[in-house]
């Protein structure tokens, strides 16, 4: 049976009394699901959040990973610098990434392989943009992203990979995506997986929703059939909201 997660991406917000305070928050909260519960804070609050969390059932994961073990890449992290905090899953490959920073296929390969060679769990987003969207290329641009950074892996390590699925045109631009929009594309990826890869991957691998998820659309999202949870941005930031997520399946 497929892993059902909800990860909170906490971007670059909040300083270490307000990590503080939100983790003491969502430590209040009570789950009635039984999806595993994810939160990314920023690099600077991962140690102290490994550490008041480490007895409670919220993983803390990293947004992001440098490629090398170690060396001259001024501001960068490795992934054995997360391992020894006590992190074992990154997010790579995030939309933000790819358009502020430039992070191409080509470069995610590197991370991919790296975060999988130090036994990391790897959250791996991809998605398609309005324009893409409009004229009708978004499967293929989101097929494009899957196959050219993840179809060079041995189908073992699929057990470390979770999908995010991120539709950019449907974030921020007054454009709304579906739950059945969502749950087309979440099919359409399990069936590329199941192409390369066989049913028995396919059928697996955890596929989250990250297209602005809210406390008000997750039950129907998560309703879908491909859809095995979500990645989620400005209600991660509350707890309340957050946890009222978590508890839509």
């Amino acid at each position: 049976m497929r892993a059902q997660i909800v990860a909170g991406n906490w971007k670059m917000n909040n300083d270490l009394a307000q990590t503080e305070t939100l983790i003491a928050n969502l430590k209040k909260q009570e789950q009635t699901s039984n999806a595993e519960v994810m939160i990314a804070p920023t690099f600077t609050n991962l140690h102290k959040a490994s550490e008041v969390l480490s007895e409670d059932n919220i993983e803390v994961i990293a947004q992001n990973m440098h490629f090398a073990s170690n060396g001259a890449y001024t501001g960068e992290i490795s992934a054995s610098m997360l391992k020894s905090i006590g992190v074992n899953t990154v997010i790579l490959g995030h939309s933000e990434r790819r358009a502020y920073f430039n992070e191409t296929d080509e470069l995610l390969v590197q991370k991919v392989d790296a975060a999988l060679k130090n036994g990391m769990r790897v959250i791996f987003c991809f998605g398609e943009e309005l324009n893409d969207r409009k004229s009708g290329n978004h499967e293929g641009v989101v097929e494009g992203q899957i196959k050219n950074a993840l179809f060079h892996l041995e189908a073992d390590v699929y057990k470390n990979i979770v999908l995010a699925y991120e539709p950019v045109w449907a974030i921020g631009t007054g454009e709304t995506a579906s739950p059945e929009q969502a749950q087309d594309m979440h099919k359409f990826i399990r069936k590329t997986l199941a192409d390369n890869y066989g049913d028995s991957v396919a059928d697996t691998v955890s596929i989250l929703y990250g297209g602005s998820v809210k406390p008000t659309n997750a039950k129907e999202i998560f309703s879908k059939p491909d859809v095995d949870g979500g990645l989620i941005g400005g209600a991660a930031l509350n707890a309340e909201d957050f946890f009222a997520i978590v508890n839509a399946f």
